[in-house]
């Protein structure tokens, strides 16, 4: 079986996905950026995709929720994978000066207080993972560079941990989705169970955020997130990402606010798993 994951080797994405399928027999196919992961997945290339949907600190991972709800048809998270995140920074030397650092825009933000203590006149560029910042650093020892990335990443790359779990807050998680057309056995610790629904609501018309989300109230079902995200049509259209703690048939709750006239997008029903 293929998985497809945000790589290079040694990313966060690259440990969800090697603790839900740890067997020898299953490929781990690294891709460069989020959208190429799931477009794989698409066309059959991979079996499964993992990839990274929100972080604790920073909210949502835009580039994969915006995908699947605007671009991808069809595609349901099976599983969900929370991970403990722990950043740090790393360099081909931790005596050499230090000019720039790289990493993925969401790592840079749990950092950023470190950061600006620490190397406030260093420029910060963004990577499509951490893993690739570390891999980058590695390939350039002269440049006074280094990367924010896990632990993982020091030892693939060779890279010396300058210093140790900089993120701003210790209680850092990130949500992985395990994007495929059924659900995988995985031998993790089960948390919970949820649906994730897009909603978008009908023009104009007052309290239908209200109206939509009382269904749910109805229902007796608890909400564990909702938030909004543009359509990318005109401004203030906007379509609403909705987590239910919830284990049941939802064809109901899914009726009844198609009656309100609400569109809704099923992401997934999935189990939570925790690393």
């Amino acid at each position: 079986m293929k998985i497809g994951y945000l790589g290079p080797k040694a990313s966060f994405t690259y440990a969800a996905a090697y603790a839900a399928f740890p067997e020898i027999h299953h490929i781990l196919i690294p891709f460069d950026t989020i959208t190429e992961v799931i477009k794989n997945y698409e066309t059959g290339l991979v079996d499964f995709a993992i990839v990274p949907v929100e972080n604790s600190i920073e909210g949502s991972v835009h580039q994969t929720v915006d995908y699947l709800y605007l671009q991808a048809d069809n595609i349901r998270a099976q599983a969900e994978i929370v991970q403990p995140i722990k950043q740090q920074l790393m360099g081909t030397d931790s005596t050499k000066r230090i000019d720039k650092i790289f990493s993925h825009p969401q790592a840079i933000a749990q950092s950023l207080k470190y950061l600006q203590t620490h190397f406030p006149k260093a420029k910060i560029e963004s990577t499509d993972s951490t893993a690739y910042a570390a891999q980058f650093v590695a390939a350039h020892p002269d440049k006074p560079f280094a990367a924010i990335a896990p632990v993982a990443s020091s030892l693939e790359y060779d890279l010396t941990i300058i210093a140790h779990d900089i993120q701003e807050i210790d209680e850092n998680y990130t949500r992985f989705w395990i994007l495929g057309k059924t659900r995988p056995q995985i031998k993790l610790p089960v948390s919970d169970q949820k649906i994730t629904l897009a909603l978008t609501l009908t023009d104009n018309q007052p309290g239908a955020l209200y109206k939509a989300l009382k269904i749910f109230s109805d229902f007796g079902i608890n909400l564990s997130k909702i938030e909004s995200r543009p359509l990318k049509t005109f401004l203030g259209e906007y379509f609403f990402l909705v987590d239910a703690v919830y284990s049941g048939d939802y064809i109901y709750l899914i009726n009844a606010l198609e009656k309100l006239g609400v569109t809704v997008k099923q992401l997934g029903k999935y189990k939570v798993y925790k690393m």
